[in-house]
C-alpha cells in the first residue's frame, strides 16, 4: 500500500498537505511548521532546525507499522526510521497544538485546522490493516 503526503501550504505555525492512498485523495493533513528538510539532510541540520521550532519530518519514504502507542493508549500507525525523530505517528487532532511532529488527518475546512479527524484516522487504519492482512507492506512518501 502506497500513501503519499504532498505538503501544499507552509505557514508560520503549521503545514497543510493532502494525503493520497493508492493515488486517490483520502484527506488533508496538518503538521508542525516545515523548513522543507529532506531525508538527505544531515542529522546535525535536522536537529538544528527542530531546535528553531520547525518540527515537520523530513521529506522521504517511510515504512509504516501499526503499533500500540503508550502516549495515546491505542493502536496507531507509526513511521519507521525518520532521521532525527522518534515516535512519529498518524493520529487524530484538530489544531497545530495537537501535533508535536506527527501527522494529523482530517479536512481543512477551517484555516489552520483539520476536522473529522477521528473518522479519517479510523478509515485509514482499517485500510492499512486490510492491506497488511494480505501481506502488503505500507509506505508513506512525504513530499
Amino acid at each position: 500500500m502506497e500513501i503519499k503526503l504532498i505538503r501544499q501550504y507552509y505557514q508560520k505555525k503549521y503545514t497543510i498537505g493532502r494525503l493520497y492512498v493508492n493515488n486517490y485523495f483520502f484527506s488533508d493533513t496538518l503538521e508542525p511548521p516545515s523548513k522543507r528538510l529532506s531525508e538527505k539532510c544531515s542529522l546535525k541540520t535536522i536537529k538544528k532546525v527542530k531546535g528553531e521550532g520547525f518540527r515537520a519530518i523530513p521529506t522521504g519514504r517511510y515504512r509504516i507499522l501499526i503499533t500500540r502507542s503508550q502516549r495515546f493508549g491505542k493502536w496507531l500507525p507509526l513511521l519507521l526510521n525518520v532521521k532525527g525523530f522518534e515516535g512519529i505517528r498518524i493520529h487524530a487532532g484538530n489544531k497545530p497544538e495537537d501535533t508535536k511532529g506527527c501527522i494529523l488527518l482530517g479536512f481543512n475546512r477551517r484555516k489552520g485546522y483539520v476536522l473529522d479527524s477521528t473518522k479519517c484516522v479510523q478509515q485509514l487504519m482499517r485500510r492499512m490493516t486490510e492491506a497488511m492482512e494480505k501481506g502488503e507492506k505500507v509506505f508513506v512518501k512525504v513530499k
